[in-house]
């Protein structure tokens, strides 16, 4: 095996530190709405690490490994053109905002409130359905990762017979995912995602570092150079990457499209959306989700980057031959792809090292596992089966089928992943499956927040739209392996469809306004305790900001530094743009430029760390000390009442 004894000890004092958490958090899971959604007590910096941890999931990090193995650096450069348009979505509250106000438990419970009770079932049939079959791949993933890296063997006897050790792999990680949901729901899964999170950005940290230092940059610059397969299909040079396969320009593009389009529209971490203490406490989350991202998003461009240059550069030969020579040995060339960086990282990462990569994609594997099972088992109960029933579940009968039902989406994403053979990448796989319910599901519930005007007839007509154009992609792109539109495209496609068909439906269909006040517990439906007015006539220049009654001077001092490091990068975006279309930039001058950028992106992600952590423990003690005392509304279940009249 590859592991040393010192790096399986580091894997099993991680995992035993998470159990310790969610062992912990047990005592204060009382009701349906701390199963759901902690209780709606958790702060912003405990949100934003645990989701974030949620997010990234071992799956994600191999897909971000493929994407940027193909890329190199340069869809970083063009990211930079999109910070401007996330900080608008994230400082202007959008969507999260109006969402936390309604209280809805699930997306689909604000459809209920929305629009009707049957159009909630349809969407959360669609939800559960797209989610399940996205997730289907998730243990898949995970397993071969640790089998590769590990170097377990890929079978064991047991009484004479061979045993996969893919399947035993799968079914461990699986149950210990499924463990921790059910001792405490939501607040166990925000508890162990917060520590996780913590430890892997001290571990993503320490491994840029440890690469800044002891790679030399003329051998990554030898190595990207080797790397590149056509002359505009570089590694380096954002504006020579036309033949990039599937990850151009064009991709990150649709990208950010999709970003404002379906902004909480993906249900897999459903219950985050719910768990803030307040709306602005929301709002403040996804402010400070675009610092905690620093830390992972530079780790999962630098390490591919490492990888192509020992696979490239003849320096490395000896441990190419080593990666090249298992490579060999798997039959698929997706598979190949999904394993390759990390048998780079296996074959060069020190004794220590070794082992906190392997405990970091244990705890992301469980993080994403742990959410997307409460998510998926919750929608089914919540938004398929509940409002098909004349009055509520019981609160121990709840929790009780609430659990039943994420066993069974366990059951099946352990056979999905036995069973289905993946044939394109996976972020591509993602974004069409994703689609079928995303599709459609950006303009309902934009127009449902942001639109009095919007109706239930365009919100049925703009969901099937857009997830009929979604599944014929996935059909398409499942039966034919070469067929011209990927996954990213139909994606767009479907975005475009659906609201087009939202807006027509609504303007020419029957006139209909809908209360919003109410919706939004505002004016004299205003709910007490949910905004904590600072200023009740915040400067105009503040409001502009995106500053409301709501911020203190510390939220003030968040978003002004947001900002400026925004408005920075988004300046030398620019002139780095002008400059590179009127003069003939060398990739040399360009690895230059890409240097710099990792050390200031490392030392600000060290930054992060600290600031964060702090934070992060701070909202952790305030959370349970709220769940200790409060009083739980057994009516709060995410059942609506309502009236006889009512569709």
């Amino acid at each position: 095996m590859a592991l040393s004894f010192i790096d399986w000890f580091i894997v099993v004092a991680t995992f035993f530190l998470m159990v310790y958490g969610v062992v912990f958090s047990k005592k204060y899971m009382r009701g349906v709405v701390d199963f759901l959604a902690a209780g709606r007590t958790a702060g912003r910096y405990i949100i934003s690490i645990a989701m974030g941890m949620a997010m990234l999931g071992a799956i994600s990090v191999i897909g971000e490994f493929q994407l940027f193995f193909k890329s190199g650096f340069c869809m970083k450069w063009w990211e930079l053109s999109m910070a401007m348009a996330i900080l608008a979505v994230t400082v202007s509250g959008w969507i999260v905002y109006r969402f936390r106000q309604t209280r809805a438990l699930t997306m689909a419970q604000f459809f209920e409130m929305r629009y009707s009770r049957k159009f909630r079932i349809f969407s959360g049939i669609l939800a559960w359905i797209s989610g399940i079959i996205n997730f289907g791949i998730f243990p898949a993933v995970g397993a071969r990762f640790f089998i590769y890296y590990t170097g377990i063997p890929i079978s064991f006897p047991v009484f004479g017979i061979e045993v996969s050790t893919y399947v035993v792999m799968m079914l461990f990680l699986i149950i210990v995912a499924l463990s921790f949901v059910f001792a405490g729901g939501q607040i166990a899964i925000i508890i162990a995602d917060f520590i996780q999170g913590v430890f892997t950005n001290a571990v993503f940290v320490i491994l840029i570092l440890f690469f800044f230092f002891t790679f030399d940059w003329s051998q990554i610059y030898n190595g990207l150079i080797h790397a590149q397969t056509a002359p505009n299909a570089s590694l380096i040079d954002p504006f020579k990457t036309g033949q990039v396969d599937d990850f151009n320009f064009w991709y990150f593009i649709i990208g950010l499209i999709g970003f404002i389009y379906n902004f909480m529209s993906w249900q897999g971490t459903q219950a985050y959306n719910s768990s803030a203490k307040s709306a602005h406490e929301a709002k403040m989350a996804q402010v400070l989700g675009n610092w905690r991202n620093y830390p992972r998003n530079l780790f999962l461009v630098f390490i591919p980057v490492i990888a192509i240059t020992v696979l490239n550069n003849a320096d490395f030969a000896p441990v190419a031959d080593k990666v090249n020579a298992v490579l060999h040995t798997v039959g698929s060339t997706e598979i190949q792809t999904q394993i390759r960086v990390p048998l780079v990282l296996r074959f060069i990462l020190p004794t220590g090292l070794l082992g906190a990569f392997a405990a970091v994609m244990l705890a992301a594997f469980i993080s994403t596992h742990d959410t997307y099972l409460h998510s998926w088992g919750s929608i089914f109960i919540q938004d398929v089966i509940m409002p098909f029933r004349k009055k509520p579940f019981a609160p121990e009968q709840h929790i009780r089928v609430l659990r039943f039902s994420i066993i069974g989406v366990a059951v099946f994403v352990f056979f999905f992943s036995l069973l289905f053979k993946q044939s394109q990448n996976i972020y591509l796989f993602f974004a069409v499956t994703g689609a079928i319910f995303v599709g459609g599901a950006g303009s309902v519930i934009i127009g449902g927040l942001y639109w009095k005007r919007g109706t239930t007839a365009a919100a049925w007509s703009a969901m099937i739209t857009g997830s009929g154009i979604a599944i014929l992609g996935t059909v398409l792109t499942t039966i034919y392996k070469d067929f011209p539109v990927n996954g990213q495209w139909f994606w767009l496609i479907s975005m475009v469809g659906a609201s087009l068909t939202y807006l027509l439906v609504s303007l020419f269909g029957k006139e209909s306004v809908h209360d919003m006040d109410k919706l939004l517990h505002r004016g004299k439906h205003e709910l007490k305790g949910e905004m904590k007015i600072v200023d009740a006539v915040p400067a105009k220049g503040w409001k502009v900001l995106g500053m409301g009654k709501e911020f203190t001077k510390g939220d003030k001092f968040i978003y002004i530094i947001s900002y400026a490091w925004i408005f920075l990068w988004t300046a030398i975006f620019l002139i780095g743009t002008v400059y590179s279309l009127t003069h003939d930039v060398e990739d040399y001058h360009w690895l230059t430029y890409w240097k710099y950028y990792v050390f200031i992106y490392a030392v600000v992600s060290a930054v992060v760390l600290i600031w964060f952590t702090i934070g992060g423990v701070i909202d952790m003690k305030s959370m349970f000390k709220q769940l200790a005392v409060m009083k739980r509304d057994v009516t709060d279940d995410g059942f609506v009442v309502r009236e006889e009249n009512e569709e």
